[in-house]
């Protein structure tokens, strides 16, 4: 019941956030704010707003990208090992690897445009495996001693697993890092506005995401009640060929998702080294820093193989901001609405809900990393 409460709460949230950043990206008449730090700019100072949005976007977009450099690598493993169960044990570590190679051939694509293919690809095969994974757990059922109690067996490991709980679903629900680049790329007029293809695309996906997160949530657990992995299909094994297509398909939607998060990071450090420290847009300087990049984000998710605890980590410490309560700020900021009327109780609320993620995500995460740390060879 709680569990299904926060869900359905933060979905509620974060769609009437993402609202607000659609109606804000056009809201001073001839101006588009292409960037979400153009929009903390404008309300906050062209100073201020770029020391509180730029390193919480950062921590976000390279955040995902880990996290989907370990997903990729996972589900790669996981692939090949239900395909072929005989054969010799591969570290997850060359996995990752694997994984990356495509990213080093990929982040070279010059736009949002650019990925446009691999996006539409990763949306459809991220329906197709969610509906996989919950499909497959109704049809094995729940498991003979199946427990939904809670894990741990003392009070204090139950309050951390809590904390880390609401960061995996934070971190669910992070599409307002991007949406205005997004955005960007609509064509505007006064007349044909970019604000409503953009928000009847934002329903879409939204209905698309409750029917992906809320069956796989809930059909995983009562399948396999506190004994479920992080990552649902980890959890099933059979029908073989259907769970490796699933696999196959988390890399699919892995693949494009990475790309539409690192598009951002690219254009930030791109612009920085050129604005900032004065190099030759060069395509040179492109190739490395695009490169480096990915390097970095592999080699750290290879360093660092925690599913569960960097996913509740960094769903508090830079999604409840960028999500949950930073846009209820701008809007409070700009628009001013009175005090006590439903705008303002609305937005505040939200900031309430966002403020005590960001506290407590990070804790429950921490603690989980620490656990898993504890028994962990790197790089095996």
């Amino acid at each position: 019941g709680p569990g299904i409460a926060v869900i359905v709460l933060s979905w509620i949230i974060t769609l009437y956030t993402l609202w607000q950043m659609v109606e804000m990206h056009e809201m001073v008449p001839g101006k588009r704010f292409d960037r979400y730090y153009e929009l903390g700019q404008h309300a906050f100072g062209e100073k201020l707003g770029l020391w509180i949005i730029v390193p919480q976007q950062l921590l976000v977009e390279v955040g995902v990208d880990i996290m989907y450099m370990l997903t990729g690598g996972q589900c790669l493993k996981k692939f090949h090992d239900t395909v072929c169960p005989s054969c010799k044990d591969i570290r997850l570590t060359y996995f990752i690897m694997i994984f990356a190679s495509v990213h080093f051939v990929l982040s070279h694509l010059p736009s949002f445009n650019s990925v446009a293919v691999v996006s539409l690809a990763a949306a459809v095969m991220s329906i197709s495996y969610s509906v996989i994974a919950w499909v497959a757990c109704l049809h094995k059922g729940a498991l003979p001693n199946v427990d939904y109690g809670l894990r741990a067996s003392k009070t204090t490991g139950n309050v951390f697993n809590f904390f880390s709980a609401l960061g995996d679903v934070a971190f669910a629900f992070a599409g307002h890092n991007v949406v205005l680049e997004i955005q960007a790329s609509i064509p505007s007029t006064p007349e044909k506005p970019s604000k409503k293809p953009m928000w009847k695309g934002v329903v879409i996906a939204y209905l698309l995401v409750a029917f992906c997160y809320f069956p796989v949530a809930m059909v995983g657990y009562w399948a396999f009640g506190n004994q479920v992995e992080d990552n649902v299909l980890m959890s099933l094994e059979k029908p073989r060929w259907l769970i490796a297509a699933a696999n196959l398909f988390v890399v699919v939607h892995v693949i494009g998702s990475y790309q539409v998060y690192a598009m951002p990071v690219f254009d930030m450090l791109e612009a920085f080294l050129v604005k900032k420290l004065h190099f030759k847009p060069t395509m040179i300087l492109r190739f490395l820093t695009r490169t480096i990049y990915v390097g970095f984000t592999m080699f750290i998710a290879m360093t660092f193989p925690f599913f569960g605890g960097l996913l509740s980590f960094f769903g508090g410490l830079a999604f409840a901001p960028t999500t949950y309560y930073i846009p209820c700020i701008i809007w409070l900021a700009i628009y001013k609405p009175r005090r006590f009327s439903l705008s303002w109780i609305t937005n505040w609320f939200c900031i309430i809900v966002g403020v005590a993620l960001m506290i407590l995500a990070p804790i429950g995460g921490l603690r989980a990393l620490i656990l898993e740390a504890k028994s962990f060879k790197f790089y095996s």
